[in-house]
């Protein structure tokens, strides 16, 4: 599948029928979801990692396939992307083995991307996108370009990963003009790394015993370290009762997950309800951990004397 997809006003729709996915992951990655569709690491300086994608063409021609690294950059709560082949620090670093693929109809053809880093790269995360591009022709002189791109997290300093954590900090209940209801939940990036967030949300023990969903929160809230921001879920049924109902909302953004609930009530059309601090109901907290560690601590410290004492015993 392609992680995006960038369509000319002009045109509409893209020129040709074409794709690119990313066709490996890092074995440190491979519960990582995000890894499957995005170039996403943590590298020392002077490190060199290929990455393979694959470019398909299912139109009936066989297009020019452009391949090349373009800068992108997280503005407000939104993975941007630059215009053209702007580039960046990161792009500086990346090279592709088959800058054009000639791709015959409904085929698949494989390139090689290239990140080098350079010994005296400093430390931060850099953004960037490797597009497969095909012009087209557009009105007069105007050249339409139609592409698809993977996205590049890259994080650059020595030693281990930066952590990656957020917190669900609010949910607040709204109804649009028309009655839709709304539930915005705000997300704060309590870690060093950017977030994709995705997730999905239920509702359960509304008015007569009524339900809903899982309903998947709308794409597209992307949050640098420190950032707060907004992801919505969209209920696209009027008739859903006022409540109260017990929601349930499960965020993610690759390993790193949170689920909270809490008891919100939508207000009428037109109007948004109060914001709610919700319950963390599956995040262990730091006292629990620290309870865990210390029993555990002083269960092998009890073993080690047990053992110390049969010993003794025996002699």
């Amino acid at each position: 599948m392609s992680a995006d997809q960038v369509m000319d006003e002009e045109s509409g729709e893209p020129e040709a029928q074409f794709g690119l996915r990313l066709l490996e992951a890092p074995v440190v990655r491979r519960d990582d979801p995000r890894a499957y569709t995005s170039i996403v690491d943590h590298l020392n300086p002077g490190t060199t990692i290929e990455r393979r994608v694959e470019g398909s063409n299912k139109s009936p021609e066989p297009p020019r396939i452009d391949l090349y690294a373009a800068a992108a950059s997280i503005n407000k709560r939104t993975f941007t992307f630059a215009a053209g082949r702007a580039q960046n620090e990161l792009t500086e670093w990346i090279s592709v083995d088959h800058p054009v693929l000639e791709v015959p109809p409904d085929s698949k053809e494989t390139a090689r991307v290239t990140i080098q880093v350079p010994r005296r790269a400093s430390r931060g995360e850099r953004y960037g996108v490797v597009w497969a591009a095909v012009a087209g022709v557009g009105k007069g002189n105007v050249k339409l370009v139609s592409r698809v791109g993977i996205r590049i997290y890259l994080d650059i300093g020595p030693g281990g990963e930066p952590p990656s954590a957020f917190r669900i900090e609010k949910l607040t209940p709204a109804r649009s003009r028309e009655g839709q209801p709304r539930i915005t939940a705000q997300v704060r990036n309590t870690g060093e790394r950017a977030l994709e967030m995705s997730g999905k949300l239920w509702l359960s023990e509304g008015p007569a015993g009524l339900r809903a969903g899982p309903v998947p929160v709308t794409r597209g809230t992307t949050l640098a370290p420190g950032d707060t921001g907004l992801v919505s879920v969209e209920l696209n049924d009027g008739r859903l009762p006022n409540g109260p109902w017990k929601a349930r909302l499960s965020l993610a953004s690759g390993r790193v997950k949170e689920t909270v609930t809490a008891t919100i009530t939508f207000p009428t059309a037109g109007m948004q309800g109060s914001s709610i601090i919700p319950d963390f109901a599956q995040r262990p907290s730091t006292l629990s951990w620290g309870l865990g560690a210390l029993l555990a601590i002083l269960a092998a410290v009890g073993i080690r004397r047990l053992k110390r004492r049969l010993g003794r015993r025996g002699d």
